[in-house]
């Protein structure tokens, strides 16, 4: 971490609230992440606001008090940009009801507060890392879901719904989702579902898997290959989509790194194999991941909570 200057004007300040903890950082307009304090989030709706300003005060005192410009923040669910409320954070105990996140803790902590679905915050932190402008990020974590950046702008949807890619159908004989469809990617292409697939007692369900698989395990090459299969028909629909310059693979399952993207990049080249279509448009040629432990979700809310970003 860099030393950080009360003059600077375009330092950021990101949360990103997760089910277990609430991560803060302080980013400065280099990128260089400055101040870093960690808090396990305490559930409910008071629960998140007091997590946060917590959070955000930590992160204060190691910047000498310097931190009085908008914070930006991150959260799973659905989330109304423009009233700053969220529901159906089911994991953070928030479900039905909307809940006034952004009014909450911008009284709490007296600075404007932006709040952002945690995946379309991520998206930002992978465009600032990766500086492309025509990007998605996929989130391959207890879901499967994708951020989209296109010519510079968030896609986030007429409904909100831009880039749920897991709940796109391509098994009409798959398990039933969550969602109440049957067969959709999410069934085969997520965290959750490789644990299914692949119970693991110790290590992460996805480390254990390819590492067996790795070392030869005939039965882990099989479920390996098949996830790796199900993460590249989520990256070919979004490549036929929208065409994008880069994919990005993040979320939980991303840790396994280049593994996972060697994986992926093997079955998007086995698929296009009978489709010069397919080869021509080099999908694997155009994924990256992003590196273990980067925080790219506290980053990209740090970009949101950016003073020239409220204008936007």
């Amino acid at each position: 971490m860099g030393p950080m200057s009360t003059e600077d004007a375009t330092v950021g300040v990101g949360l990103d609230i997760g089910a277990t903890k609430t991560l803060g950082l302080v980013v400065g307009s280099d990128g260089q992440i400055h101040a870093e304090v960690r808090e396990p989030t305490e559930p409910g709706a008071e629960g998140i606001v007091r997590t946060a300003a917590r959070v955000v005060e930590l992160l204060r005192a190691q910047a000498d008090d310097a931190l009085v410009g908008p914070v930006g923040v991150g959260i799973p669910g659905l989330v109304d940009v423009e009233r700053g409320a969220v529901k159906h954070a089911v994991n953070l105990g928030v479900d039905g009801e909307w809940f006034p996140l952004r009014r909450l803790l911008a009284e709490r902590l007296g600075v404007p507060v932006v709040v952002e679905n945690d995946v379309n915050a991520a998206t930002l932190g992978a465009v600032a890392l990766s500086g492309a402008d025509d990007l998605v990020y996929l989130s391959i974590g207890t879901g499967l879901a994708a951020g989209l950046v296109l010519e510079g702008r968030l896609r986030r949807g007429a409904h909100g719904a831009a880039g749920e890619i897991g709940h796109v159908p391509v098994d009409p004989a798959g398990a039933v989702c969550q969602c109440g469809q049957r067969g959709c990617l999410e069934t085969v292409a997520s965290g959750s579902a490789l644990a299914a697939a692949w119970p693991s007692a110790g290590a992460p369900a996805a480390q254990a898997l390819f590492a067996a698989a790795a070392a030869g395990d005939p039965r882990a090459i099989e479920v390996r290959d098949r996830f790796a299969a199900g993460v590249a028909a989520a990256v070919r629909v979004l490549g036929l989509s929208v065409d994008v310059e880069t994919v990005v693979l993040g979320g939980g399952v991303a840790q396994l790194g280049e593994p996972l993207l060697e994986a992926v990049a093997s079955a998007l080249r086995s698929q296009a194999v009978d489709s010069p279509f397919l080869a021509s448009l080099d999908l694997a040629g155009r994924l990256s991941v992003v590196p273990a432990d980067y925080p790219v979700a506290a980053v990209g809310a740090a970009i949101l909570g950016r003073p020239e970003m409220l204008d936007q």
